[in-house]
């Protein structure tokens, strides 16, 4: 019977492997991982890499929400106290034209009035986090100035045009309204409906065509202030949805990827024991020579 006395390097092959299957278990378990690299699962990998994009797109879509969210509240409870302030117009106007103020009355109702428009023209360059928000899309400048030589007083240097948000996979928001469909809408120009009601007090006359401009105007940004209701509300449906969707996505990939923490712990101490025993072969293995097979 022939005897092969050189099995060192078949050991020296186990000890490896040994040493490795630790390493992994060691790692898996450090991880919370069964797939750290290509080659542990090449299709499970391939699935995570996908299934990892589509995560960073939706925190992306997350992130973006958040800020549309700060800007259509901000919007919104800017329209509320410009509609407030509207009211007490009305209301001051009423008041001027019941005929029994006197003069100076009727010149500090005008003056209170002159200051509402200025709250308001400084409500309309309301910005959000460094952008104008009733701008257009000249978000980098204020929509509004005091003008003398407009009929208003008060000049619109943005444009028409909205802007719009990517919150999802081919879904886009429109996040604003320009003030030219706000404040100075043709035929419903809130400066100019106040400014006709200052004159109406100083010259104490044309109150009532005054006073219905400025009810339109309140009426007209009352009626475009849903917009931003609607699409509060649906930023929020879509929050909720990429939410759900954000923790669909973890659980596959637990799934793909996640390891069995008491099987790894297993394939851990079944390593380290055949290391061991390896290990012990090969410290035997040294101590031999040819008269130990013969015997």
């Amino acid at each position: 019977m022939r005897v092969n006395p050189n099995y060192m390097p078949d050991l020296l092959t186990a000890l490896n492997q040994t040493q490795l299957d630790a390493q992994q278990a060691l790692l898996q378990i450090a991880s919370g991982r069964s797939v750290n690299q290509p080659s542990d699962n090449p299709a499970s990998a391939a699935l995570l890499i996908a299934n990892n994009d589509q995560a960073t797109f939706t925190n992306g879509y997350l992130q973006s929400l958040t800020s549309v969210q700060g800007q259509l509240q901000t919007a919104d409870s800017t329209l509320s106290s410009v509609t407030t302030a509207l009211q007490r117009a009305i209301s001051l106007g009423v008041e001027g034209a019941n005929g029994t103020l006197s003069d100076d009355n009727r010149s500090a109702v005008a003056s209170e009035l002159q200051g509402i428009q200025d709250q308001i023209l400084s409500l309309a360059n309301t910005s959000f986090q460094g952008r104008y928000i009733f701008s257009g899309t000249v978000t980098r400048m204020p929509p509004y100035a005091a003008d003398s030589t407009v009929a208003s007083g008060v000049r619109y240097d943005g444009n028409d045009a909205v802007n719009t948000v990517t919150v999802g996979n081919g879904y886009q928001m429109a996040i604003n309204q320009p003030g030219s469909q706000l404040f100075s809408a043709t035929g419903h120009d809130v400066f100019a409906a106040l400014n006709s009601l200052v004159q109406a007090l100083q010259s104490n006359s044309g109150y009532q065509a005054a006073i219905t401009s400025v009810r339109d105007a309140y009426d007209h940004l009352s009626a475009q202030r849903v917009f931003y209701g609607n699409s509060m509300n649906q930023a929020q449906s879509q929050v909720t949805y990429l939410n759900a969707a954000k923790l669909q996505l973890s659980q596959q990939e637990n799934t793909l990827g996640g390891v069995d923490l008491a099987a790894a712990a297993t394939r851990l101490t079944t390593a380290e024991n055949n290391t061991q025993a390896t290990l012990a072969a090969i410290s035997k293995y040294a101590q031999m020579n040819l008269f130990d097979y013969l015997k």
